[in-house]
């Protein structure tokens, strides 16, 4: 059997973190490459690596020196070096001083803040006693800047298969060049993604502070109860709408080879944790499998008589939007009347008032709303579908509150159910839900 662990900031942190994370490896032999983040906090206030990277690379554009960032780096560093005694296995500062010239080099962003997953990963392999091997010889971008999904996979297998144990950094690759190209923040889960597929891996375990996903949000509901399995396409609903334990990218390697994700603690490691699968056996009576939302949402509603059975209008208002940048998140629709919804922040700078002028001249409608301050909710699960009355409790227990639901799109699966409601509602409307369906 395969593991392939990924191991996020947290996991990273400190000397004592390190030692968890060598015991979780050490404990399973089929735990055999481990794909690591840069640290992240030890303690509220302090700021995380690849941060302070960025301000490194601020630092070295302004005055031509890594300044102080870097001596915070160089110092978080040292630190876990000497909790764990590698000085014998690893001369950490001829690695720093290195890691330092040639940030200075290069001059490169991506380079820079690579770097934190670069020395975690030299570190970690150097304490569990396995080679490291670096990311940009590994994951290959093309000049589009998108992944080459097959000449990645061809190097990773190529690589791993000659090792019994590796250690990887995430986050990074290269393109054809060598320059190095970076994922968007959190992007290590994808990298574990990436190599688990390339090595057919028979499960991804994904390590981080917490023991699975959860039904909601624990900042609005107290002590949530727990998934302990779900598919991908669940996660997707959920992870879509602001459900943070996974990047949102990392399903597609796993998915298209039918690789089991498994979250797990890294601080309690016996935890089962949340299973994520391809399928799965619904349970009598389990319509919902989570509970997720975002605010910061504005809708535009277009009506129109005889809309619905014209030609042109619905385009030519997306190509508005598409020529002024800004995207949608959701377009439910009626008789004569649609709705287009965006994340407030693409309206600003006269955005909003442009586009309605445009759409105005575009398509003659016979009223245009626009609607700030909304929330989005999604109510997502496989159950949905063979529930009878689910959307029924759904919306009779937000009534029960007094929130008044502004919209309503039931994706096309039927796995999983969005409403809009206003920004002040948000809370108690994730609340409601979860009362309704979670509470005996």
């Amino acid at each position: 059997m395969i593991k392939v662990c990924k191991f996020g900031g947290t996991s990273m942190a400190s000397g004592m973190t390190f030692r968890r994370v060598k015991e979780i490896l050490s404990g399973d032999p089929s735990r055999r490459y481990a794909v690591v983040s840069a640290p992240g906090k030890r303690y509220g206030g302090e700021t995380k690596m690849t941060d302070l990277l960025y301000a490194a690379h601020a630092c070295l554009k302004k005055t031509g020196s890594c300044g102080a960032p870097f001596e915070k780096i160089r110092t978080r560093f040292q630190g876990v070096s000497d909790e764990l005694d590698l000085g014998k296995s690893l001369d950490v500062d001829a690695l720093l001083d290195e890691t330092e010239q040639e940030i200075a080099r290069r001059n490169s962003e991506a380079f820079t803040v690579s770097r934190g997953e670069y020395l975690a990963a030299k570190l970690m392999a150097a304490y569990w006693g396995a080679p490291f091997l670096d990311a940009a010889d590994l994951i290959v971008f093309g000049e589009d800047g998108a992944l080459d999904g097959e000449t990645t996979d061809q190097r990773i297998a190529s690589a791993l298969g000659e090792r019994e144990r590796a250690v990887i950094p995430g986050f990074y690759g290269a393109d054809k060049e060598g320059n190095v190209v970076c994922f968007p923040r959190g992007g290590s889960d994808i990298s574990g993604a990436i190599v688990a597929r390339a090595v057919c891996a028979d499960l991804y375990e994904n390590w981080t502070d917490v023991s699975g996903f959860l039904v909601c949000d624990p900042r609005i509901v107290e002590n949530p109860a727990q998934i302990g399995r779900l598919t991908y396409r669940e996660l997707r609903g959920l992870s879509y709408m602001g459900a943070s334990v996974l990047h949102v990218e990392t399903l597609f390697p796993v998915r298209e080879a039918g690789i089991p994700i498994c979250i797990k603690n890294t601080f309690r490691p016996s935890d089962p944790g949340t299973m994520i699968v391809k399928s799965r056996r619904t349970e009598e009576g389990s319509a919902i499998t989570g509970i997720a939302g975002k605010k910061g949402y504005t809708a535009v509603a277009v009506e129109k008589t005889l809309m619905s059975g014209g030609l042109g209008d619905v385009r030519r208002m997306l190509e508005i939007l598409e020529k002024n940048g800004i995207p949608f998140e959701h377009m439910p629709s009626g008789i004569d009347a649609v709705l287009f919804l965006i994340e407030s922040g693409y309206l600003g700078g006269g955005k909003r008032e442009k586009v309605v002028r445009e759409i105005e001249a575009a398509v003659s409608p016979d009223r245009i709303r626009v609607l700030p301050g909304l929330a989005l909710v999604a109510a997502v699960g496989q159950g949905m579908r063979g529930n009878v009355g689910v959307s029924a409790r759904i919306f009779e227990a937000v009534a029960r509150t007094g929130v008044n639901v502004k919209f309503i799109d039931l994706g096309s699966l039927g796995q999983d159910l969005i409403f809009g409601v206003d920004e002040g509602d948000f809370e108690r409307t994730i609340r409601a839900v979860y009362e309704e369906f979670f509470i005996r």
